[in-house]
C-alpha cells in the first residue's frame, strides 16, 4: 500500500498561488531565451547541461527525510515518469520545437496547456470537465488553428524554405512545441499523485537526477564534438540561469504550490507560460506579434480567463 505522509506544512492558499504563477512565469522565460542557447549548443548537450547544473544546486536536497516513508514501487514508477515526460520528453520537444519556430509562435500554442491539463485530470485523476473547461478547450483550439494560417516569420534562420515530409520547419516546430504541452500536462498530473507523500525538494531533485541519467548517453556523444572554447561569457552566463531555472527554481515553485491546489486549478495557472514566453520573445529577442497572432494569442488567453473566473454555485440540478 502507498503510504502518504506530508513531510513539509502547508502554505496559505494565496501563497501556493504565487508559486505556481511565478514557475510558470520562469518556464515561460526560459523557453523564450532557450533560443538563443540552441543556436550555440546541441540540444542534448544543452538538456545535459541544464540537468548537470541543477543536480549540482540540489545535490544536499536528495537526501532523505527522517518522517518520510520509504518508496513504494507506485512513487518509483511515478517519478520516472515525472522525470521522463515532465523533464526529459518535454526538455527535447520543447528545444527541438523552439529551434524550428518563434518563442512568439511557441507561447501561443503553449496556451493550450490548461486544456491538456483538464482532459488529462479527467482520464486519470476522474475529475469533471464542466462547460467552462469546454470553452476553454474551444478557445484554446481555435487560438491554435488562426495562428497555424500565419506564414512562417522571416527570422527562423533560413529554415522557413525548407520542409520535411512535406511540411515547413515551422510547422514541425510547432508540432514539437505542443507534444512538449501534453509532456507539461502529464507533468502537473502526476505531481499532484508525488506531492502526497514527498516534499517538494525531495521531488526536484529526484526527477533531476533521473532526467541528467536519461540524457548522460547523448549528452556525452554531443560534448565529444563540441567545442567548449567557443562559447562567449555571457552564452554561459544564459546557461546558468537556464539550468537553475528549468531544473530548480521551476519545479520546487511548482512542487510547493501543488501541494496546496488542486491539479485541475493549479493548471490554469499555465497561463503564466504563453504569457511570458511572448513577452520575452517581442521585448528582448526582436519577434513582432502580428494582427493574426494577436487575435489567436487574445482568443486562447479568453479561454484561459474563462478558465480562472470562480464557479458560481447552483442549487438546481
Amino acid at each position: 500500500m502507498h503510504a502518504s505522509i506530508t513531510t513539509t506544512p502547508a502554505i496559505p492558499r494565496w501563497w501556493a498561488y504565487a508559486c505556481l504563477a511565478l514557475s510558470m512565469s520562469l518556464v515561460g522565460s526560459y523557453v523564450a531565451l532557450s533560443k538563443p542557447l540552441v543556436l550555440v549548443f546541441p540540444v542534448f548537450l544543452l538538456a545535459w547541461l541544464r540537468f548537470g547544473i541543477g543536480g549540482i544546486a540540489m545535490w544536499r536536497w536528495l537526501r532523505k527525510p527522517a518522517e518520510e516513508p520509504p518508496f513504494s514501487p507506485r512513487t518509483r514508477r511515478l517519478l520516472f515518469l515525472e522525470s521522463f515526460l515532465g523533464n526529459f520528453l518535454f526538455s527535447i520537444c520543447m528545444l527541438f520545437g523552439v529551434s524550428l519556430t518563434t518563442a512568439v509562435a511557441a507561447g501561443v500554442v503553449m496556451a493550450a496547456i490548461p486544456a491538456v491539463v483538464a482532459i488529462l485530470s479527467r482520464i486519470f485523476l476522474k475529475e469533471r470537465i464542466g462547460r467552462r473547461t469546454t470553452a476553454t478547450i474551444a478557445c484554446a483550439a481555435l487560438g491554435i488553428g488562426l495562428f497555424s494560417l500565419q506564414k512562417p516569420d522571416v527570422g527562423l534562420a533560413g529554415s522557413q524554405e525548407l520542409t520535411f515530409l512535406g511540411l515547413g520547419y515551422s510547422v514541425w516546430g510547432n508540432m514539437l512545441v505542443f507534444a512538449a504541452v501534453v509532456c507539461e500536462a502529464s507533468y502537473v498530473v502526476i505531481g499532484k499523485k508525488l506531492t502526497e507523500g514527498l516534499g517538494p525538494k525531495r521531488i526536484s531533485a529526484i526527477i533531476n537526477l533521473w532526467g541528467f541519467a536519461l540524457v548522460t548517453p547523448f549528452g556525452l556523444w554531443a560534448a565529444w564534438h563540441f567545442d567548449f572554447t567557443a562559447v562567449s561569457g555571457g552564452i554561459w552566463g544564459l546557461l546558468v540561469f537556464y539550468g537553475l531555472a528549468a531544473s530548480m527554481w521551476t519545479v520546487w515553485l511548482w512542487m510547493t504550490g501543488l501541494r496546496t491546489v488542486p491539479a485541475s486549478r493549479a493548471g490554469v495557472f499555465t497561463v503564466m507560460l504563453p504569457v511570458s514566453a511572448a513577452a520575452i520573445g517581442v521585448l528582448f529577442m526582436g519577434e513582432r506579434l502580428t494582427p493574426l497572432q494577436m487575435l489567436a494569442f487574445g482568443i486562447a488567453l479568453l479561454g484561459l480567463i474563462l478558465a480562472t473566473l470562480p464557479a458560481r454555485q447552483s442549487t438546481k440540478r
